[in-house]
């Protein structure tokens, strides 16, 4: 018997409402008093129940607006059915929009009693009923009044009887979400009946509805866009969809399509039921609303993309022609995993991946709150578990379930993914869908976000059973959830990997030998089999190392799969970890910091050169763990590296041998080289950055190089040496643009001593420079460094090293345009350094010439250029994709810089440099070039010198020529560059080139 709060009870009623978690515990007591006045206060019992729920205050606003207008009935049965009294304010403590429900229509109560709380029969007769149709009918027609309203009020009268079961915890989330999905499916039905009655003419098409997304996979939200998409075919048409007026059928089917999607989305007194979205269908937005089985066919044999198959496996029918949809799904089934065998499958897979983490990456001040879409949201466990059927599904046909949990059973079950793995993200997946569909149920309105505010997370977490500290176990149990997403979802395609060749102990299923070699071809490896063979070395076993490496294998297997080339980035990590494996900070340092990891990844698999100056120097690895560790160092502290290694030498008083201490040197300069190229590779140096890196790397080396020469030449001759000497950097090494594989072009000068003997001297000076280039030339673990001293007067034809004096007569009566030219990118950097600043002061008046050259050696520097034009070019090549002989390449930019510099340097300063992006500033601004002009040479100059450096990279030798004809290697040069594919990158070069071109035949050909 209901209890009434008389006067002398009612100082205690706020207290208890506020121990029953009542948050407005005196507004609940007042208006509970106004009940009381009026009949209508809720007892012990119901009180209880209220504060029981998720929002004590939100269900006592809908419970004292509901009694009023259910009348005694109600009141009698909540004080006798303990069940109905559960469910009842279960719904009104959660849902807001029900609650506004029931105030509308009061009499949907009974639908919570005990005696009907399980299904209320078919939910297809049901709301076809409602909207005055007859649901035994082939085709049913809506005939009643107001059949928008009366579907809305159906539709939610079902909703409202699943709800009190879901919070009660008597249906659980999947079946939750089957419910929905039928009801959608038919609502849908509803529709088409309502729109049957507004098209004339309907019978003259047959209109199969194919739910897709969540519909089609039975696993729909309280409130969800409903994905779907229509096939039609004339009626009397035959298997192939001829014998009847296809085009008058198709006009008919669209009208019923349009009809039937605005039955479901139009707005009424009741709302809307929710939208129903055909995007998902041929050609997108772009194509018809409604197609034929044939050009449904059509179309996904000859256009369909990866993505399109993958929202393919959640396709079955919902309404309309059951006969033409059965038809439909029978076609394009097939399909699916015909087209999952296609070339560019693995490929399409692999981008789809690289756009999942690109998103992941770059989520927006929301998506902290995102349920779906946010870092360890659903759409990680849906997309990862879809992708491993796809993969897998071709050759197993027990993983083609529409139904994202029962599709991860199945894949565990096959040892697809780690038991343990699959049972922790279907137990996130189950968490954050009910979360979902507690934050939907509030309003009914489609949302993926958690609330913000106190009082909806509070909501939340009560509504899960949480009471202590709702707001923070909830948060904390979110949390942990996602995190666990993501980790397992990073890992999730390798793991299985490891068990498929691992000896581990257990009987849970493991990947056959041919599902781990299927995977790893659709993640991009080229070599499935040589990859497992990879894999089973490194983690065989049960040592310390070997469980290391099952701990980052995983992970570092997606790494390898989102470099250009993963085999190869596989394999260079066994053979470090080979050379490394017994070195105790070595797998820790990958294991504990990721960073290290993630980049030995990128560069293993992106880079051959780099790969080899790692494999021969492996603890190089340690730079990797930071930008600063990657920063070029700085020219003097190189130097006095370097030369200390030099100064060690002293043959025959304990010192190092010559060769020795050369390798030495060049293992500083290996070490030095892998750096840059590892900051490169990642985007921590530009053009400019890069070539002075490499150029101060050449020179200390050279330097080092000379001293160790000159100490063996005067230990040799047991004298100190009679002539001094210096080494003059000339082309990209004196413009201090060298690439990774620039030869090294000198020049040797020397001094002779006051008193010393001229030939002495020169003999000396000689040997020195003879031994500078065996030092260098020796074979060694490092790429080489060649030193070509052919740009000397006389080229090949002339003495090696000249005295000061020899190089002032030979210019002074010999020199040609060209060779003033050259001199233009002369530095004498190495040596003496009073033998180097004799010599600069000797070339200056040469390669800057007062009052410039005439127009005669002008004449003659834009012949040589035509001619170099025409014959050097290797025979064969295509000349617009030859960085540095063709069009608008490197060639073409330097000789404008340089032959604005012979003219023009004499009386502007600021053109005496020996490098090409500093010559074409000076030139702007001394107004000899347009800006634009010079940014277009510029910017040509760049695009060429990174081509080049990324072909070095990635294939490991030299090159001029952008690939064409090599795929893998190709791409690799374009994924390097950041180009989304090689396309754009020939694209790209050739417009810069183009432009360049254009620039060059002005300003330096004088064209008009």
């Amino acid at each position: 018997m209901t209890e009434s709060w008389t006067s002398d009870r009612r100082p205690s009623l706020a207290g208890r409402l506020a121990r029953l978690g009542f948050t407005h515990a005196a507004r609940a007591e007042r208006l509970i008093a106004e009940a009381e006045r009026e009949g209508a206060a809720p007892g012990d019992a119901l009180l209880d129940a209220l504060g029981a729920t998720a929002d004590p205050d939100l269900a006592l606003d809908g419970l004292l607006r509901l009694l009023p207008a259910a009348g005694g009935e109600l009141r009698g049965v909540l004080a006798a059915e303990p069940g109905t009294r559960e469910r009842l304010t279960a719904v009104l403590g959660v849902s807001a929009a029900l609650g506004d429900h029931l105030a509308r229509h009061p009499e949907h109560w009974r639908v919570l009693r005990d005696g009907v709380a399980g299904p209320l029969g078919s939910p297809r007769a049901d709301l076809l009923a409602a909207v005055g149709a007859d649901p035994a009918a082939s085709e049913p027609v809506a005939s009643g009044e107001n059949a928008l309203v009366a579907l809305r009020v159906a539709y939610r009268r079902r909703v409202l009887a699943l709800a009190g079961r879901d919070l009660i915890g008597v249906a659980d989330v999947a079946e939750v979400a089957a419910e929905l999905a039928d009801l959608a499916a038919a609502a849908l039905e509803a529709g088409l009946a309502i729109a049957r009655a507004e098209v004339p003419g309907h019978e003259a098409c047959r209109l199969a509805v194919i739910g897709m997304g969540k519909c089609g996979g039975r696993e729909l939200n309280y409130v969800s866009d409903v994905d779907v998409i229509f096939v039609a075919e004339a009626r009397g048409a035959g298997e192939a969809g001829e014998g009847a007026d296809e085009d008058a059928a198709l006009r008919t089917a669209t009208r019923l399509a349009s009809a039937m999607m605005r039955a479901c989305s139009a707005t009424t007194e009741e709302g809307a039921l929710w939208e129903v979205d055909a995007a998902l269908r041929p050609e997108g937005k772009s194509g018809p609303l409604v197609r034929t089985l044939a050009s449904h066919r059509a179309y996904y044999e000859r256009w369909a993309k990866t993505w399109e198959f993958q929202a393919l496996l959640k396709a079955r029918p919902v309404a309309g022609d059951a006969d033409l949809g059965a038809r439909y799904l029978d076609t394009i089934t097939p399909i699916v995993w015909k087209a999952a065998e296609g070339e560019s499958f693995v490929e399409d897979v692999q981008d789809m991946r690289r756009r999942v983490e690109a998103d992941l990456n770059q989520r927006t001040a929301d998506s902290e709150r995102q349920l779906k879409l946010g870092p360890g949201g659903l759409r990680d466990v849906e997309f990862a578990v879809q992708l491993l059927q796809l993969v897998h599904g071709r050759a197993d046909e027990t993983l083609r379930s529409p139904t994202t949990l029962d599709a991860l059973a199945d894949l565990s079950r096959g040892g697809y993914v780690a038991r343990d793995d699959a049972a922790a993200l279907a137990s996130a997946y189950r968490f954050l869908r009910r979360v979902e569909h507690l934050v939907q149920l509030h309003r009914l309105r489609r949302t993926h976000l958690v609330p913000d505010d106190e009082a909806g997370l509070r909501r939340l977490g009560r509504a899960l059973g949480l009471r202590t500290d709702p707001v923070g176990e909830f948060t904390a149990l979110w949390r942990r959830h996602a995190r666990e997403v993501r980790r397992i979802h990073e890992k999730l395609f390798y793991r299985p990997l490891l068990r498929a060749v691992a000896r581990l102990p257990g009987e849970e299923a493991r990947l056959t030998p041919q599902a781990a070699r299927i995977r790893l071809e659709a993640l991009g490896y080229a070599d499935p089999a040589g990859a497992l063979r990879h894999i089973e070395a490194l983690t065989s076993g049960v040592s310390r190392r070997a469980a290391i490496q099952r701990t980052l294998l995983p992970v570092m297997l997606g790494w390898f799969a989102d470099a250009p080339d993963p085999d190869a980035g596989l394999l260079g990590f066994r053979q470090v970890s080979d050379a490394l494996g017994t070195t105790p900070w070595y797998l820790r340092l990958l294991r504990d910091e990721v960073t290290v990891a993630e980049r030995m990844a990128w560069v293993l698999g992106s880079s051959r050169y780099a790969t080899d100056l790692l494999l021969r120097a492996p603890e190089a690895v340690a730079l990797l763990g930071s930008d600063t560790g990657l920063a070029p160092r700085p020219h003097e502290a190189l130097r006095a590296e370097a030369l200390a290694a030099a100064r060690r030498h002293r043959e025959g008083a304990g010192g190092r041998p010559a060769e020795e201490a050369a390798g030495v040197v060049r293992a500083l300069r290996r070490r030095e080289l892998f750096r840059v190229a590892v900051a490169d590779l990642l985007g921590l140096v530009d053009v400019r950055e890069m070539g002075e890196a490499l150029t101060g790397i050449s020179a200390v080396t050279l330097e080092a190089a000379l001293q160790i020469a000159v100490n063996k030449i005067e230990m040799e001759s047991r004298g100190p040496l009679p002539t001094r000497m210096a080494v003059v950097a000339m082309g990209r090494f004196g413009g201090h643009e060298l690439g990774y594989g620039s030869d090294a072009d000198v020049m040797f000068v020397h001094d002779p001593l006051p008193g010393a003997d001229e030939r002495a001297a020169g003999r000396a000076a000689h040997a020195v420079a003879e031994e500078l280039r065996r030092l260098l030339a020796l074979p060694a673990p490092d790429p080489p460094l060649v030193i070509d001293p052919n740009l000397r007067p006389e080229g090949r034809q002339g003495p090696l090293v000249r005295t000061l004096a020899s190089y002032a007569a030979y210019y002074a009566r010999w020199s040609e345009p060209w060779e003033a030219q050259a001199l233009l990118r002369a530095d004498p950097m190495i040596g003496d350094p009073g033998l180097c600043e004799r010599f600069r002061a000797l070339i200056d008046p040469v390669r800057w010439p007062e009052d410039g050259i005439d127009e005669d050696a002008v004449r003659q520097i834009r012949r040589l250029k035509a001619r170099m034009e025409s014959e050097r070019l290797p025979r064969g090549v295509e000349r617009r994709l030859h960085t540095k002989l063709g069009p608008g390449g490197l060639a073409d930019v330097e000789w404008v810089a340089q032959l604005l510099q012979l003219r023009y340097a004499h009386e502007v300063p600021a053109l005496r440099t020996t490098r090409t992006l500093d010559a074409l500033d000076a030139a702007v601004g001394a107004r000899l070039l347009d800006a634009e002009d010079a940014e277009i040479l510029a910017e040509a100059w760049c695009m060429a010198t990174r081509i080049r450096g990324s072909l070095m990279l990635v294939r490991g030798r030299a090159s001029d020529l952008l690939p064409t004809d090599h795929h893998r290697e190709r791409s690799s040069v374009a994924r390097v560059l950041d180009y989304p594919g090689t396309g754009d990158l020939l694209e790209d070069y050739r417009r810069h080139a183009r432009r360049a071109r254009a620039v060059v035949d002005r300003v330096f050909y004088g064209a008009e």
